[in-house]
């Protein structure tokens, strides 16, 4: 009984290296870091823009008109309110963020353009019949579907 389970802890123990060696190896592959890289930057730069919002474009806003954004609201029936400040300033940090976002894209398909030696277009093979408008090779004399001869 005891070998019994022996073999069943050591099977489990080896479907559990399994498992953690296939997850290993999924996490260590490029993509997967890239993106983990790539969240941690855009949680770190989405609260440098709400800063901004916050602390820079809605006391511009509130130069304007009313001098606190956020606490623009709307009243409603039975202690209900529409808080359109704390949406104007959503709006703000999505508009900036989409922005840079197009930007980063924007500046890596430049970046990736860059190395790239563009494809020469290849030399056609056929040509146009001047008498008939069919399609033929560049090289022919007549025409073979109205047999006209093609002075080139």
């Amino acid at each position: 009984m005891a070998e019994e389970e022996k073999k069943k802890t050591a099977a489990a123990a080896e479907k559990t290296k399994g498992f953690f060696g296939e997850f290993k190896k999924f996490v260590m592959r490029g993509n997967v870091i890239d993106m983990a890289v790539g969240v941690i930057i855009g949680a770190a730069f989405g609260s440098i823009v709400t800063a901004l919002t916050e602390n820079v474009i809605n006391p511009l806003i509130g130069c304007i008109g009313n001098p606190e954004v956020e606490g623009f609201v709307i009243p409603l029936i039975k202690g209900q309110e529409i808080n359109l400040g704390a949406f104007i300033t959503a709006v703000i940090n999505f508009v900036i963020m989409a922005f840079v976002l197009f930007l980063i894209v924007k500046a890596m398909n430049k970046a990736m353009t860059i190395g790239k030696k563009k494809e020469e277009e290849a030399a056609p093979k056929t040509k146009v019949c001047p008498f008939c408008k069919s399609e033929i090779n560049i090289e022919a004399t007549r025409c073979p579907h109205c047999t006209s001869e093609l002075k080139d």
